[in-house]
This record gives C-alpha cells, structure tokens and sequence, in this order.
C-alpha cells in the first residue's frame, strides 16, 4: 500500500480540559486525510460525482499530544470491495518518532446527484490497485448485487 502523508501541529483548539489533543480531533483528522487523499488520486470528475461516508471507525490511543507538538498522519486503503472501502492512518510524534494513534475506518461511496450508496466502479477500482490496495471482490452480500 502506498501512503499519503500530512502534517500537523497541535494548536490550543485542539486541546480538551487535561490539555493534550482531543480524541474528537483524531477522528476530524482521520476524516480530513481520507479526503485530502482521494482528492490527491481521483479525477475531477469523480470527486463531482462521489463522496465518501465514514461508516464505523475506531481509534486506538497509544500516547498523548500536547501543544505545539508536530503529528505525521499517514494513510493507506487497506482493502476495498464493491460496496466498502477499508482504510488506516496513523499517527506519529515527529519529535520521538512514536506512533501515538491508529485509526481504522470503513467508508462507503454516495453518488453526488442520487445521495444514494453507490457501488465502487472499476474506474475508482483501477486507481486504488495503483496503490496495491487489495482488492476482494468475493465478498458482495446479495442485496448489492
């Protein structure tokens, strides 16, 4: 899988009452990175007429960030289906080089005009094999078909 990288320093908006980074602050991050991301890999035309809906996410926490501190996102599609994409970031301390989070989401694309769920074509397919996303098409429950 190919990464795709930000980085981002802690500002006071950030922080929660124990001052150090909200965990509301990671997922917003997460959700960021996921669309700077596909904005980075897609043509023009599919981000007209797709968007991503974060549908379940979950966020392990490692260690706190502070004020001023320098985070390293990182991203990757870890696998893709039909009708789901699966995706990781990671978080990393620039300064000690640590990771401090992961998140791991799965996301499902919306046709633009439809607002309706909209299954992955071979188009959008096509590039994320590009990044050696792997790529399951065995798994498509009926109800898609």
């Amino acid at each position: 899988m190919k990464n795709f990288e930000k980085k981002i320093i802690v500002n006071e908006k950030d922080l929660d009452g124990l001052d150090h980074v909200n965990n509301l602050v990671y997922v917003k991050w997460a959700i960021d990175i996921a669309k700077n991301h596909w904005e980075n890999i897609a043509t023009e035309k599919m981000i007209k007429s797709y968007h991503w809906v974060l549908l379940e996410h979950n966020i392990k926490y490692i260690l706190p960030s502070y004020l001023n501190d320098k985070i390293l996102l990182k991203t990757y599609i870890d696998e893709t289906t039909r009708i789901k994409s699966k995706r990781v970031v990671e978080f990393y301390n620039i300064r000690c080089n640590k990771i401090i989070a992961i998140s791991n989401t799965s996301w499902c694309l919306i046709n633009s005009k439809s607002k309706k769920i909209q299954r992955i074509n071979d188009q959008i397919l096509n590039i994320f094999k590009t990044l050696n996303v792997f790529v399951n098409l065995t798994l498509l429950p009926q109800f898609f078909l």
